[in-house]
Formats: structure tokens, sequence, C-alpha cells
């Protein structure tokens, strides 16, 4: 257990998930929290990191932050999702155990899992088949990261853990129509579709003050150069909604909507993450004995050698391979997309028309995790899916008077 005022960096501490920690910390008492901005801190700059963990000198870490999105920002900016996401685990992960960091709290992602996994998703389905194509890059990241937490344990005796949640949705989640996940931007498509039917231009222009569009090339080509804004004229703003298939009491969504999600409230998600650090460690995971191994090496017996001080880890043949010790987060139930857009009409008030558009790409048919190690530690969600989506869409109409 830390104690009471060990200082705790949290990296992406303004993110979806990264806010909900630094609150659930804050509400346990952990008050010597440290978070830096991305205009703050670059955590892909090696330099600025290593002058970041000289100056700061944290006790334990929790990595929250990502470059992350949807099916389509994943399908265009594949380059900058391996390379932005390898950099900043590197980065901090290798500053961390060389500035001495006690605790390490990964957060990585359940798409690091095969696309044609057995069903729900066990930790040690991971590398046994092909990765889905849409978000190989993301997982790719991810994987290595788990990887990384793992491999200092087993080498060095560290005490990084790896938590991988589902779908994530809640306070502070981004509802950027082409970099979103699938809850926030269906939810604010629904929203401007209804407002529009209404003909209700002031909460429009509201919206799109608060979340302008920066438009990429392919947007640009069809409405011209500068963002779209509140202020933009009327015929600009429903061309570029038009384009995200937004217009008049319908929305368009990419796939057939027959995939099936599992999504987690980012409360949830953070209250397990926590846990998780203040409660779990690596032999808790990976057994006692197994992990006094890795600490202290054996003996030529194959023994336990207390003696020996600096642990060999899996170099060790006698422990047999140590592997896949990550922990899915997530609530063990699932819903169709399909099913999802009618929950989200329903609770925004939209009684239009939803088309799913299924010459785009579904992604994974099926995503559903096993839960049992994490139930195993101490853990089980609270918010299911009905009030959580009731809960995001107040969040996201509050966020838009602030």
């Amino acid at each position: 257990m830390l104690a009471k005022d060990s200082k705790i960096y949290i990296a992406g501490h303004s993110g979806l998930v990264g806010s909900a920690i630094w609150n659930n910390l804050k509400s346990r008492g952990y008050n010597n929290l440290v978070g830096r901005t991305h205009a703050e801190l670059d955590l892909t700059d090696q330099y600025a990191v290593e002058r970041f963990f000289d100056a700061e000198r944290p006790d334990a870490v929790v990595l929250a932050a990502a470059f992350v999105g949807g099916i389509m920002a994943n399908s265009l900016y594949r380059a900058d999702f391996i390379m932005q996401n390898m950099k900043m685990q590197c980065n901090v992960i290798s500053n961390a155990y060389s500035h001495g960091v006690k605790k390490l709290l990964f957060l990585g992602s359940t798409c690091i899992y095969p696309k044609d996994a057995p069903q729900p998703m066990k930790e040690d389905a991971l590398l046994t088949s092909p990765l889905e194509y849409t978000n190989e890059e993301y997982a790719i990241a991810k994987i290595a990261g788990l990887k990384m937490c793992e491999s200092y344990n087993l080498q060095y005796g560290t005490n990084y853990i790896a938590v991988m949640p589902t779908n994530l949705y809640g306070p502070n989640d981004n509802f950027h129509l082409e970099n979103s996940h699938v809850m926030p931007a269906m939810m604010r498509k629904v929203y401007l579709a209804r407002l529009i039917h209404e003909g209700d231009w002031q909460s429009i222009e509201v919206d799109m003050n608060k979340r302008p569009i920066n438009p990429g090339a392919r947007l640009r080509e069809k409405i011209g150069e500068g963002n779209v804004d509140g202020s933009s004229s009327h015929d600009r703003i429903l061309a570029a909604l038009a384009y995200y298939g937004i217009t008049d009491n319908k929305v368009v969504l990419w796939g057939t909507g027959s995939p099936l999600r599992e999504f987690l409230w980012s409360e949830d998600m953070a209250d397990a993450s926590v846990h998780v650090l203040l409660n779990v460690d690596f032999k808790d995971v990976i057994g006692i004995e197994k992990y006094s191994s890795v600490m202290y090496g054996v003996d030529a017996s194959g023994a336990v050698d207390r003696n020996n001080s600096e642990g060999r880890g899996g170099a060790i043949p006698s422990l047999g391979e140590i592997r896949n010790c990550h922990i899915n987060v997530g609530t063990g139930k699932e819903l169709t997309i399909r099913r999802l857009s009618e929950l989200v009409a329903r609770t925004v008030g939209f009684d239009g028309e939803i088309e799913f558009d299924a010459s785009k790409p579904d992604g994974t048919p099926r995503k559903l995790i096993d839960v049992e190690k994490l139930h195993s530690l101490g853990w089980t969600h609270k918010v299911e899916i009905e009030e959580g989506v009731e809960r995001l869409f107040e969040w996201y109409r509050q966020s838009l008077k602030a």
C-alpha cells in the first residue's frame, strides 16, 4: 500500500481515465499528485521526460496517456498510432525504472486480443492469432507496453502492473467527430441531427463553438479551408456535418451495427485502477513462489536462493514461462452497436432514422473480456450501461454550458 503522502505522477491526468483516476485518488486522501498537460510535457520527447523525472522523482506512476481514436482515426493515422504510443511508453517506463519508481500502473486496451479470440477473452488469449486489422498499430503498441512492464518485472524485480480496460466512456470524454470512440461520437451525431431537425441553430452554434471541426484534407476539398465553428455559415456547418453522416433527423453510422461491444464507465475504470495500484502487486498476479524466484534467483537445485539479491527472471528454465501477467478490466457484459444506438437515441430524445453503412468496416465482431482475474483480486464494476449513457449525455449537455 502506498503511503498517503506518496508522490504519484499521473500521465494523461486531464484525459478521460486519467482525470477520473486523479479524482479517485484525491477522494482517498492521496493529495501529493503530479500532472502535466501535453503543452507542459511532451511524453514523446525522451529528454523532456528525463528532465521531468529528474525534477519530480515520483514514488509511483500511472501511465494513462495515449494517442487514441475510433475506427476512422485508426485507419487514417496508422503511423501516428504506433509511433506516438511507443515513444510515450518507452520514455515513461524506462525513466520510471532509472529513477527508482516503486509502483507503475500501465493502462492498455482490450484491442490487444486477436480478432477471432475465443469469447469471453481471457488474458492468455494474447498473441494466439492475428489482430483486427483496423486497430493493429494501436494494439501492437499496447502489447509492447504490457510486455515492457512484464519484462522489467522479470529482469529487475520491479512492480509494474498492466491493466487492459474494455471500451471506456464517461466525464471528459472526447466528442470529436473524427477522432472519438464509438459512444461519444454516436451521441454527438444523434444530438446534432435532432437539433437540425428542430431548427435549433442557437444550440448547434454553441455545440460547434465548443467543439469546432478542423477539416482534414478530404473534407477541405468539399468545404474549403478553415475550421467549422458556430460562426460559420449554416450551409458550411450542414455540409461539414453531412460529411460525418449527420443530416436532418438522420444519422449514418459505420458498419452493420452487428458487432458486440462491452462498455465500462470511466469512473469505474478509475476505481479499478486505483484498487490495483494500492492493493495488487506483481506477486499477486503470478504467484508468490514464482515472484520469489524472480526476485532472488534460484540455486543449482532450482530452489529459491534468498542469498542472491539479483533476480534472473525469465532466464531460469525451471520457472517455466511467465507471461500474460496483465489484468482485464471490464463488466463481462455486452450489447450490439445497433442496440447501443437505440439506447443513445432514446436517451438523447432522438426519434429520427439511424442508418448503418455496411460498406464501412465493422471492426472486431465481438470483444467481450473475461474478468475473473479482476474479480479474484477484489474488484467489480458498479455502473450499468443504461445508467452510464444517461450520465454521459448529462455531462455532455453540462459541458456545453461551461
